[in-house]
């Protein structure tokens, strides 16, 4: 029996059963349209993640506190004072492969215009911290060396902060807000940034000179962050080196002893969420697959019943001639149809799908071609798995029983 023959004859078996032929199918398309989701959103996210640290310039090095450790249980950072602003300025000064250092110090508090309120964080860093973090201004000016030595009440403010506490059209530059107590002025506005990687909004913040939020708001001499930029991205892990030298130097950290300091660049932070991103992806699609193995037994299954109910039709073949393999072959045919047939459906659902998802989250849309493939071509496995044992049950029928079957 020719190709076209075979694929005629069980398209028209399975168009005689409509509704089952659909029903059979209904786990492949759930399982394949799952993974084609899952897969796509997770490279979406990932790719998301990889634009917002691009964002924040290639080149960027973060200086951050090790963990406490008790007893071997790490306890956090929150209370290591481990960063200076002595380590700033030794990395500025003997780094040559670093451009602009800042120091960072951060607090959250109750921002104050009149009678509207705003619950906002507070960065505090050095007149470099914009340019190093990618922050552009849209209006007034950024504070100076001499706002930082007078521990000047200044400081700029993010677009989500410009709406929550000021009406519009009306100009915050030269107002005067209150957070937590301490009224500062407004000297200027930062453009529009958007959410990062993590879903953060990146325009909920006021940047002050760090040493009005170190001294005036947290009370502390250490500062909990160093953000530096590297000369170029080629450059950036000799940086790394430079910066560890000159930390365990100024912190007296002898040989084999633990740093009190961690150095990250974007790469890491990038290799770091796409592991995270990774993980999860991987998670959900093994759910995925397993909803496609119940599709897989579902196909199996609606098969077995055919064949039952197609006993006599398969013994009247058998006795004008059919060999035991075309008999194979046709009930192996329509099972990978229903399966292919599935798993095209599947597709486009699982593309349509993503794509939605991938618009509400303002996520970018990424197909993966790979998985599509891969997706298809398990289904025509599948398909052959599905079908070979009911298969097999009718090609090995007797016809003579066959025909007396009722």
């Amino acid at each position: 029996m020719d190709i076209l023959n075979l694929i005629r004859i069980s398209a028209k078996a399975l168009l005689r059963n409509k509704t089952r032929s659909a029903l059979s199918m209904l786990g492949i398309v759930i399982g394949i349209a799952a993974v084609i989701a899952v897969v796509n959103l997770g490279e979406g996210l990932k790719q998301s993640t990889a634009n917002q640290l691009s964002d924040m310039g290639t080149n960027l090095i973060m200086v951050m506190r090790a963990n406490q450790r008790r007893g071997g249980i790490s306890m956090g950072s929150s209370n290591v004072e481990s960063l200076t602003v002595r380590d700033c300025e030794l990395i500025k000064k003997n780094a040559k492969n670093i451009t602009m250092v800042s120091p960072v110090v951060n607090s959250g508090g109750q921002l104050v215009n009149g009678s509207k309120n705003w619950s906002g964080t507070v960065y505090g860093g050095s007149p470099d911290y914009l340019e190093i973090k990618k922050y552009e201004i849209a209006t007034g000016v950024n504070f100076t060396e001499d706002d930082i030595k007078k521990y000047a009440k200044v400081g700029l403010i993010g677009q989500t902060i410009v709406e929550e506490l000021f009406d519009d059209g009306e100009d915050p530059i030269g107002k005067t807000i209150r957070v937590g107590g301490m009224p500062f002025m407004v000297i200027g506005t930062l453009k529009e940034k958007g959410e990062n990687g993590m879903g953060m909004d990146q325009d909920d913040i006021v940047i002050m000179p760090y040493s009005t939020v170190q001294k005036r708001m947290l009370g502390i001499n250490y500062i909990q962050q160093i953000v530096c930029s590297a000369a170029s991205e080629d450059v950036a892990e000799a940086a790394v080196e430079e910066i560890e030298e000159i930390l365990r130097a100024s912190h007296k950290i002898v040989d084999g002893a633990e740093d009190d300091f961690e150095v990250r660049t974007q790469q890491e932070m990038l290799e770091m969420m796409s592991s995270m991103t990774g993980m999860i992806t991987t998670v959900l699609v093994a759910i995925a697959l397993i909803s496609l193995l119940v599709g897989c037994i579902g196909i199996m299954n609606i098969m077995y019943v055919t064949v039952t109910e197609r006993t006599k039709e398969i013994g009247l073949r058998m006795s004008i001639g059919a060999k035991n393999a075309a008999i194979l072959m046709q009930f192996l045919t329509e099972s990978i149809i229903l399966s292919l047939i599935g798993g095209v459906i599947g597709l486009l659902l699982g593309l349509g799908l993503s794509y939605v998802v991938a618009m509400a989250m303002s996520l970018p849309f990424v197909i993966n071609g790979v998985w599509m493939v891969v997706s298809f071509v398990s289904c025509a496995i599948l398909g052959l798995i599905a079908g070979f044992f009911p298969a097999l049950k009718a090609s090995r029928t007797d016809p003579i029983n066959a025909l007396r079957y009722e």
